[in-house]
């Protein structure tokens, strides 16, 4: 009996070789795309991180500006008359605090430099020395944190004592959308 056999070859077809080649082409563009992802998220929460960090700091100052304060002003009150000893070159007063040191004056407006990203919150006051306690010299004005909407720092009387501050921070990201990073806390003052 004559019989047709095919003998195996061994190996795999062209069509086959090119189906292998195309399925690992794909696993290797969807694996990728995920580690691409995963680095962008990464990016964007290291930078929610260090900018929360950035606002507590700044949060932090204010709480001690407040704990010093022996009357606290906010702009909606009258402001009696008293002057920030810091030129404000057209930024928006937001806390006015009279301590023992000296006026101490937030205002958040236009960069005083292009350092800066977009608006800022600045402090006027006499300067802390190097024990950490408020110097009793000159005052200096300096930036506290930068990136801020129009009104990326906001002050509410909770009560005579209280004070909710809210600040806001919003980024370009890479992409093209926004990032808003906000830290909102209630603060005792000292007066």
């Amino acid at each position: 009996m004559k019989g047709t056999h095919r003998q195996a070859s061994g190996g795999w077809s062209l069509p086959e070789l090119l189906l292998v080649l195309a399925i690992g082409m794909t696993l290797v563009a969807v694996m990728l795309q995920a580690l691409l992802g995963d680095g962008r998220a990464s990016q964007r929460l290291a930078r929610v991180l260090r900018e929360r960090i950035q606002q507590r700091r700044t949060l932090e100052l204010v709480r001690a500006d407040l704990l010093r304060a022996e009357v606290v002003d906010l702009p909606a009150q009258a402001w009696s008359g008293v002057a920030s000893s810091c030129g404000l070159a057209g930024r928006r007063p937001a806390l006015r605090l009279r301590t023992a040191q000296g006026l101490i004056t937030y205002t958040q407006g236009e960069a005083p430099s292009p350092i800066w990203r977009g608006k800022v919150l600045m402090r006027c006051g006499p300067a802390y020395g190097l024990d950490g306690e408020p110097s009793s010299g000159d005052v200096q004005n300096r930036v506290l944190i930068d990136a801020l909407p129009l009104s990326g720092f906001q002050v509410e009387s909770l009560g005579p004592l209280w004070l909710r501050v809210r600040l806001v921070q919003e980024f370009q990201e890479p992409g093209g959308g926004r990032l808003r990073v906000a830290l909102q806390q209630e603060l005792a003052s000292g007066g």
